[in-house]
């Protein structure tokens, strides 16, 4: 039985024996490699997505003015007893990423928790049923319904699946390349033995002897002498059947699968493949097609079940990404002279953007504006002119 047949009796029965264990050991290894590139690149995605969102802070406002309060307080510093809102975040980024779905509940005792697992019973017309929930090892036994709880969903379709998909197409080309390349990189010979020594009574004693005693090692050592008595002489292969000595093929087709991950959730591929040129447009990039679509499909949730209508009167959480792009004081201190100057941003609008804290001072508060700055209709009454003609 190969790797495949096992693995489909496996997930098809749900349970198999142990006389079923495949006996192709090289295939078995070979598709553990190609799986955990795959895998490696998800997480490479999932990994750079959630490291994103848990740079921004997520506001909160009561009527149209910034207060820090509980909401607050779970999303930015601890959602439970037992993580940090970086850790809860990467949890949540990753079972959504993976899932294309996520469910978050929350106890008695007001803590988020992000369910691993459960049953979603879906009604046109009322609440889902989400049952069965279960985080790390405990399964609560009560129901669950949407009004009570976060549920948010990435896309219509899930798009890992396509891209899985792919992969088991685009993976066989990988381990092609491998095994040429390991092909290529084995030593071969010819070996010819004379008609008297094969005739011998001892002669595949003393052949299995000759190969695990001279030739194994001369194979095993980077440089050796290969001794051969009366009646053999053994010749050298130099036929290749690689295109290359190097591994820069197969490289090239594992960022390939790196690229097919990334562009399947917008993100840039320059940034999990960790090219630096471009980097600053490479993450414009990602906050405009990834993390902005991202944080609008969570505040949009987090909004309506938190304060529902309320958010038309200025109750409201705002996920700010501003902050996910680092920020060099000195290279950005004109465009800071100009926010300010303008009246567009006060002092602490820009500490803040920055990641600074405030200054508790009211003029740091106010709105300044240089005097470079004026209205037409004021600048034609110094000319003595009327702006309204």
């Amino acid at each position: 039985m190969t790797i495949i047949e096992w693995l489909r009796s496996l997930f098809s029965a749900g349970t198999v024996s142990l006389t079923s264990v495949p006996t192709d050991l090289a295939e078995f290894w070979s598709m553990a490699a190609s799986l955990n590139v795959r895998e490696l690149a998800f997480r490479s995605c999932v990994n750079l997505t959630a490291k994103a969102v848990s740079k921004c802070e997520f506001k909160t406002f009561e009527a149209g003015e910034e207060k820090r309060g509980e909401v607050w307080y779970s999303w930015n510093i601890r959602p439970n007893r037992n993580q940090s809102s970086s850790v809860y975040l990467n949890k949540l980024i990753a079972k959504l990423m993976e899932d294309n779905e996520a469910l978050v509940i929350q106890t008695d005792t007001g803590e988020m928790l992000v369910a691993d697992s459960y049953t979603k019973e879906v009604f046109a017309v009322r609440d889902y049923r989400f049952t069965g929930v279960t985080v790390d090892e405990f399964t609560f036994q009560r129901v669950f319904y949407m009004s009570d709880v976060l549920f948010f969903q990435l896309n219509n379709k899930d798009v890992r699946q396509y891209v899985n998909g792919l992969h088991s197409s685009y993976g066989q080309l990988l381990e092609y390349a491998q095994k040429a390349f390991k092909k290529s990189q084995g030593q071969k010979g010819i070996l010819k033995i004379a008609s008297k020594q094969s005739g011998a009574s001892d002669f595949e004693d003393s052949l299995r002897k000759m190969m695990n005693e001279r030739f194994k090692p001369y194979y095993d050592a980077d440089s050796a002498v290969l001794p051969l008595t009366d009646g053999y002489e053994y010749t050298e292969q130099k036929s290749r059947t690689y295109s290359a000595d190097t591994t820069r093929d197969i490289r090239a087709q594992v960022d390939d699968i790196f690229v097919f991950a990334a562009r399947s959730f917008g993100i840039p591929p320059a940034l999990v493949l960790g090219d630096l040129a471009n980097t600053s447009k490479a993450v414009d990039s990602l906050l405009t097609f990834a993390i902005d679509p991202l944080t609008d499909i969570l505040s949009e949730e987090i909004n309506g079940k938190t304060y529902g209508k309320r958010v038309l009167k200025g109750n409201k959480l705002v996920i700010d990404t501003k902050a996910i792009k680092h920020i060099d004081l000195l290279s950005v201190a004109t465009n800071v002279d100009k926010l300010i100057s303008s009246g567009a941003w006060c002092i602490n609008d820009i500490r803040s953007l920055v990641g600074d804290e405030p200054i508790d001072e009211p003029w740091a508060r106010q709105h300044w504006m240089t005097k470079n700055y004026s209205t037409v209709a004021d600048v034609m009454n110094g000319l003595g002119g009327d702006a309204g003609k």
